[in-house]
């Protein structure tokens, strides 16, 4: 089923619709509000809101955008109203989560490494720190550097979900990794990893 028919089967209402676009993109919307949460519990909560609102919003859409770019948009700002209204929530837990997930990953792809617990460590405190650096940075940035690094959007496509310029989206990674060399750059001069 091509997006078009999505679109208009799912504005009549047709579940099966529905289940075609949670099928073909769940991923997307899933890694999309992790790489802002970093907790894939929360991910797929936030994922399952994003659909549960373009199932009732779908009349709302306008064509003149593609329905993952609008996906993209619904996603990252639920990750946002998430992180807004948990921010008293210890961050901690969150991150845990992130590095341990991570550290699976690095442990299965470097298996020489695996059985050296000072590796993994580092590899932990690393994961963390950069994540500490990340949520650091303030919200257009973050959200311009996340699309942009972990799910790997042109600028095109990330002025189209932050509905801003590209020359803005360019302005706002440039200001990113600006921040975040400082803050890692401190981090490394004072020796944390």
């Amino acid at each position: 089923m091509s997006e078009v028919e999505i679109i208009h089967k799912l504005q009549k209402g047709d579940e099966q619709a529905f289940k075609q676009l949670v099928n073909n993109y769940q991923k997307l919307v899933v890694n999309t509000c992790f790489s802002m949460v970093h907790n894939t519990h929360d991910a797929e909560d936030i994922a399952q809101e994003v659909f549960i609102e373009v199932f009732r919003s779908i009349h709302k859409f306008r064509a003149d955008a593609k329905l993952s770019t609008w996906l993209y948009r619904i996603s990252v700002n639920r990750s946002l109203n998430f992180i807004r209204d948990n921010k008293k929530r210890k961050w901690f837990q969150s991150f845990e989560d992130s590095v341990q997930t991570k550290n699976s990953e690095l442990q299965n792809i470097t298996t020489s490494n695996s059985n050296q617990p000072e590796f993994q460590l580092e590899n932990q405190q690393r994961a963390t720190i950069l994540h500490e650096a990340i949520d650091s940075l303030a919200q257009n940035q973050r959200v311009a550097f996340t699309l942009s690094k972990y799910e790997e959007l042109s600028y095109q496509e990330i002025s189209e979900v932050m509905d801003l310029s590209i020359s803005s989206v360019e302005s706002l990674l440039h200001r990113a990794k600006k921040n975040l060399q400082k803050k890692l750059y401190k981090c490394y001069k004072k020796k944390c990893f």
